[in-house]
């Protein structure tokens, strides 16, 4: 081995390394950090450069499991837990309804509903037959206790608790609060941390002496700035050298994505057939997201898992009236629509609450109000849902969403619509319908596309909906809808077997699938 044909092509984060350590140091991000004041990510990289040129050999590798305290444990440190302000507040002002008491203390009724269910079940509240909450007994709140001492503990240790570090009853009460995924509802975000440890190679110890009989140190400067130019502080400085013989960057001329022109494709198929386009905003209230599509406030979409909520501002400040007071009687007893609705409580302030669009049909509820009839309408919404990405799903996908209204459109009308974008559109070979459940259509109908590889995989839903959803929006004819995850109609039509290949940064790869087409 050749010291010399290291030089050139180091970088000042490994020179500190191999002149600091000698072959057979015990190396790991930690120590790096606190020796030479490298962050994690600096770290990570010298060790991967060193490896990649011989000079560095992993040593070993553990995992362990850590607890950070998420912004949600920030604000129950410093404003108590649900169940903390519960009792304080029923200490001072006495028995209460629960609305009454969530209103009071600024926690939502899901929320305040499972704080009631622990204290209930320690002995601390009860509620009586008026429906009233009541405190019977404040010293019998150990959980409350034990969790405020448990993100303190966190906070002290700068918001990261190791597991090892846990007691067994703290261990068992950290189950409760953390979560590994969507853990913006919880107090604790459980992850899982890798240290690598490793060591110099024998070859670095020949490298080291090179560097220190060539007089560098890791410190030489990488360019001139403006201020060094101003203050002629450049004059005694030591600059890095470089290799003016080096290949420049591949310039390659712009063109269009494959997967845009797929979508521009679309629209141009749908404006043809005499579709208006609508589009929104990716941020939506939970009323037009859930609630104008008559889905119950306690429905399972409506969960952290499934949406993403926005964390500022929480909340929009007011929801368009008729249609407000309208949806809001329709889910409580039906309104004027001849249907019995949800029969629950409707939430005036849960339904403001701002989410990240996680279907394209919101965009239909907002043009029912305003829409011709008879009309035809189309969009292509990006959405966002917390999913398992795999070949067929993506938390952030893009869907079609369309209606017809008329007097005269039926479910075949729609069937017709859904075979053009199976056949048409995807270049499906075959394609079924199965029945399907949606909260606002009734018929529904799911339709399913058959690829060459992935197998069978449902292609979208569609629907009439129902007069729950269109009568409060102002609309008395029957109303098609349809949401087709469009990035699934792009796999079958582009010829690739992942959805994560639209996204692919290897663009060459998925123009040459196309062009083979």
């Amino acid at each position: 081995m050749d010291p010399r044909s290291f030089l050139k092509g180091l970088h000042p984060l490994e020179i500190k390394v191999l002149l600091r350590y000698a072959p057979g140091d015990g190396l790991d991000a930690a120590r790096l950090a606190a020796e030479l004041g490298y962050v994690e990510g600096h770290a990570n990289q010298a060790q991967a450069w060193l490896s990649a040129k011989g000079l560095a050999a992993e040593s070993g590798r553990s995992s362990r499991n850590v607890y950070e305290l998420t912004s949600l444990g920030r604000s129950w440190l410093e404003a108590g837990s649900p169940e903390e302000r519960m009792v304080a507040w029923l200490a001072e002002h006495g028995p209460a309804a629960m609305p009454a008491i969530c209103q009071a203390v600024g926690i939502e009724q899901k929320d305040a509903g499972s704080a009631y269910g622990r204290l209930s079940k320690e002995g601390v509240l009860a509620m009586g037959q008026d429906k009233l909450v009541a405190l019977v007994d404040a010293s019998k709140s150990l959980r409350a206790a034990a969790l405020k001492a448990l993100l303190a503990k966190a906070d002290a240790a700068g918001g990261i608790l190791e597991e090892g570090a846990l007691g067994d009853a703290e261990r068992a009460l950290m189950a409760e609060v953390a979560k590994k995924r969507g853990a913006a509802d919880a107090a604790f975000k459980a992850a899982e941390r890798e240290t690598v440890t490793w060591t110099l190679t024998a070859d670095a110890a020949a490298v080291s002496d090179l560097l220190r009989a060539e007089g560098v140190s890791g410190d030489e400067l990488g360019a001139v700035t403006q201020e060094m130019l101003e203050s002629g502080s450049w004059k005694g400085a030591a600059f890095r050298s470089y290799n003016i013989k080096s290949r420049p960057a591949r310039l390659i001329p712009g063109r269009r994505n494959p997967y845009v022109q797929f979508l521009e494709s679309v629209k141009d198929k749908l404006v043809s057939l005499g579709f208006e386009e609508f589009d929104g905003g990716l941020v939506e209230t939970e009323f037009w997201n859930g609630d104008a599509l008559f889905m119950p406030q306690f429905h399972s979409a409506r969960d952290i898992h499934d949406v993403y909520y926005v964390s500022e501002p929480t909340k929009a400040k007011s929801i368009e009236e008729p249609y407000l007071s309208r949806v809001a009687a329709t889910h409580e007893n039906g309104g004027a629509t001849g249907s019995r609705g949800w029969r629950y409580g409707f939430d005036r302030e849960f339904t403001k609450r701002l989410v990240l669009r996680s279907q394209g049909t919101v965009l239909s509820a907002r043009q029912l109000p305003t829409a011709s009839v008879p009309g035809k309408y189309f969009g292509i919404a990006r959405c966002f849902r917390y999913d398992k990405v795999d070949a067929t799903h993506l938390s952030d996908f893009y869907q079609t969403e369309g209606i017809v209204l008329g007097e005269d459109v039926s479910l075949r009308t729609l069937l017709g619509f859904l075979e053009m974008f199976a056949v048409e559109v995807a270049g499906a070979k075959e394609v079924k319908y199965v029945p399907g459940y949606f909260p606002f259509t009734e018929p529904s109908v799911e339709v399913h596309i058959k690829h060459p590889v992935l197998g069978w995989f449902e292609l979208g839903g569609a629907g009439i909906f129902r007069p729950e959803v269109t009568e409060p929006l102002g609309v008395s004819v029957p109303v098609l809808a349809w949401g087709i995850g469009i990035d699934r109609m792009a796999l079958m039509a582009l010829g690739l077997n992942d959805l994560r290949e639209l996204f692919s940064y290897d663009i060459e790869d998925v123009r040459l699938r196309r062009a083979k087409l």
